[in-house]
């Protein structure tokens, strides 16, 4: 489907619904609810979960039936980084029988996960641009502490 993802209701009615477009009154609300970290992800994975889950489901940009797309973000994260081990580690391109310079597996590895996991945290709103574009749970946000900022810290999508 070409051209922009529609916003949802709740955006639509924080910015004042500009367009003055019939609002959807039957858009689904998710269920609130964390969901369990499946026992199946790497354990780097599984460690990125439980750094964001928590906090990501309080300020209700996660809830139970959002565990598939999450952890698809996560093992993603976890294959990003044993890819990125390996290039540090190997480096990026190894000699042929040849004697020609090809780049390792690990390197495309790298790149396909990478990609994946950012348009995975574009959704969650895990990036400085996607973040001003998200409205978490009742649209309200805290003037007093910037709880995503909190979330990311150190531990964003790369940490």
């Amino acid at each position: 489907m070409a051209g922009r993802k529609p916003k949802p209701t709740a955006v639509k009615k924080l910015e004042g619904n500009p367009g003055k477009r019939k609002l959807n009154t039957k858009e689904l609300v998710p269920a609130k609810g964390m969901p369990a970290c499946p026992d199946w992800l790497m354990p780097e994975a599984k460690k990125k979960w439980e750094r964001l889950a928590k906090l990501m489901n309080q300020m209700g940009v996660l809830t139970e039936v959002d565990m598939a797309a999450f952890a698809a973000y996560c093992q993603s994260y976890a294959r990003w980084r044993e890819a990125q081990e390996h290039i540090t580690s190997g480096g990026s391109t190894f000699e042929t029988d040849k004697g020609y310079q090809q780049q390792t597996p690990w390197v495309g590895i790298a790149n396909t996960n990478q990609k994946l996991m950012l348009q995975a945290a574009s959704e969650f709103g895990l990036t400085p641009s996607s973040r001003s574009r998200i409205v978490a749970g009742n649209g309200k946000v805290k003037e007093t502490e910037d709880e995503m900022e909190a979330l990311l810290g150190d531990s964003g999508v790369f940490g």
